[in-house]
């Protein structure tokens, strides 16, 4: 369970009680009381604004409203003492025998725990990855992915139904200019001498096969022949075969999307008019003319009427423009028909995982999201950002394979997968990242993703040691559950499982604010905690986990350990990060 919201309906409970009495009176506003931890922990373990939020509206003093309240949460279950401080917060601390509840707990449900129906099976669509398909992807579309994907686990684990998309834009500029790239390949296929690649064209040698298989299968037949001949079915094959090789180097990640879906697709299927017309019925279309940008003018700017949308009407900075001067939809346009197709297929929360580059894209995005749904959804867009690729401190050259960036899939052959994962959301995604591909591999508390994997690993060589030195000890979680836990009353172990018990409240709280990173930050905060225990254990003997003339005390920290190890475990498959049980 999550503490916090255990105590805040007991707090609710409480009031009921108050005014069934008449002390209180009814229809008191209780949404913005909290239960929350008390900035000093001096101060115990839960405290709550209630009294200072009820008072005004039941006309009576804080603090007098907090001693009423502080009386009947004092006797409930598992709390020691109830304190009123300043003005009239309350600050609850809790015994011995409630942590050790929460242990139980935590082995009682094992890697379920933190497991939450916060989100009422609310209907969330993440996108991400959705990287042109004209090449390998680069490091900068791996931090996307793992934000993405890690966000999707967390929100299934906190209650959302998740639908996890790739939009695959095939219908832009960039596809044509793949097109291209690869006729060139395939001309080299058949003996021509290209010499070197023309600026615009992507240089890779990613697309060398795919070249030598059209010639395989084609011959000569248009190495003379005119665009219109060759455009669309070296279009076809070069972005199909990019999207193998996007989804080949996704899989190396453990990266896993639902839906793919083709913009191509949308737009020959009539999605952007349809959503077109329907911002027309909305009276949200008008011809006009923009004002100028501010600041020096670009050489081509020219003040023309254009097709615009009223997206300044929903909190973007201006009206945008939905088609070109030649008729044809702009990219914002097709965005919107895409936007609505989600909608339309039943997503009530959107998040887009973007590049940092997508800056100016979040407004515009967001009024229109807001004008299609008439408010019904929300859209949140994460914009990563770079992520520089070092060895040693020195940066990576480019690769040959790509032609000017490190494939994603040359750095995962390198590290492994579990430490790109991991390493991806040790900053939040819109903070630059330095990825040292020398210091992720390190074996040292400085590497995060080794001090967490360690601490599960270690937590995992206890147990075998309490299987081989206490005979008949069954040390599954099931088993421990049932043990009696009332041993662990140092203060090392107590502060153990209280960080072990916020599980839940980090899980809710991360979710709720589409943040996945804070996941890698309470991993390392609980492995230094087990990693300083064990610590303490080698410096004084009688805090070791097995203590041979001790067999109540041992049992009872052998299942503080299977506690340690399921949130662990818990917390590393939202990550999608092996728990490994030995290094």
């Amino acid at each position: 369970m999550n503490l916090f919201s255990e105590f805040k309906a007991r707090i609710g409970t409480a009031v009921a009680a108050l005014q069934t009495e008449g002390v209180l009176p009814e229809g008191l506003d209780t949404s913005k009381i909290s239960a929350e931890p008390p900035r000093d922990t001096a101060h115990g373990e839960v405290s709550t604004n209630a009294a200072m939020v009820l008072a005004k509206p039941a006309g009576m003093k804080p603090r007098d409203l907090a001693v009423l309240l502080a009386d009947r949460l004092v006797v409930t279950p598992g709390v020691e003492a109830a304190d009123v401080a300043g003005p009239g917060f309350i600050n609850l601390r809790l015994a011995a025998s409630f942590w050790q509840d929460r242990l139980a707990e935590i082995l009682r449900a094992g890697t379920d725990y933190g497991s939450s129906s916060m989100g009422g099976g609310v209907a969330v669509n993440v996108e991400y990855v959705s990287a042109n398909p004209t090449g390998p992807m680069h490091v900068g579309h791996g931090r996307g992915a793992v934000v993405g994907d890690v966000l999707a686990s967390l929100l299934h684990k906190a209650g959302f139904a998740v639908t996890r998309e790739y939009y695959v834009n095939d219908a832009g500029a960039q596809v044509d200019v793949l097109a291209r790239s690869l006729y060139l390949r395939y001309r080299e296929a058949l003996g021509e001498a290209i010499g070197e690649i023309p600026e615009g064209l992507y240089p890779g040698e990613y697309l060398v096969p795919l070249a030598k298989a059209l010639a395989a299968e084609y011959g000569d037949r248009y190495k003379a022949a005119a665009d219109s001949d060759w455009l669309s079915l070296f279009r076809d094959r070069a972005v199909a075969a990019m999207m193998d090789l996007i989804r080949d180097d996704l899989a190396a990640m453990g990266v896993k999307h639902d839906v793919f879906s083709s913009e191509r697709a949308l737009v020959e299927a009539g999605g952007v008019q349809a959503a077109f017309e329907e911002l027309v019925a909305k009276g949200l279309i008008y011809e006009g003319v923009l004002e100028p940008p501010k600041g020096l003018l670009p050489d081509d700017w020219e003040a023309r009427e254009q097709t615009l949308f009223r997206a300044s009407d929903f909190g973007d900075d201006v009206d945008r423009p939905l088609k070109k001067s030649d008729g044809s939809w702009t990219y914002f346009a097709s965005d919107i028909a895409y936007h609505y197709d989600k909608h339309r297929r039943g997503a009530e929360v959107m998040i887009d995982v973007m590049g940092a580059d997508h800056g100016g894209y979040v407004k515009r995005m967001a009024a229109a999201v807001k004008a299609m749904t008439d408010g019904k959804a929300s859209l949140d867009i994460k914009l990563c950002q770079m992520v520089n690729l070092m060895r040693d401190g020195e940066p990576v050259k480019m690769s040959k394979r790509s032609g000017n960036f490190v494939t994603l899939r040359e750095v995962v052959d390198d590290v492994g997968r579990d430490v790109v994962r991991f390493i991806m959301l040790t900053r939040k995604n819109d903070a630059h990242l330095d990825f040292d591909l020398k210091k992720v591999t390190e074996q040292s508390k400085d590497n995060p993703v080794f001090y967490v994997q360690y601490a599960h690993a270690r937590a995992h060589s206890v147990l075998r040691h309490a299987a081989e030195s206490l005979p008949g000890l069954d040390v599954s979680a099931a088993a421990l559950s049932t043990v009696d836990l009332a041993p662990l009353t140092d203060e090392a172990e107590i502060a153990l499982i209280k960080l072990l018990a916020a599980w839940p409240r980090v899980v809710e709280g991360a979710a709720e604010a589409h943040e996945p990173h804070r996941i890698a930050y309470y991993l390392s905060e609980v492995a230094a905690a087990f990693h300083s225990l064990w610590n303490k254990g080698r410096d004084a003997a009688e805090l070791r986990f097995l203590l041979p003339d001790r067999k109540d005390v041992s049992v009872a920290r052998v299942a503080l350990v299977r506690g340690l190890a399921s949130v662990v475990a818990s917390g590393l498959m939202v990550l999608g990060v092996t728990p490994v049980e030995e290094m």
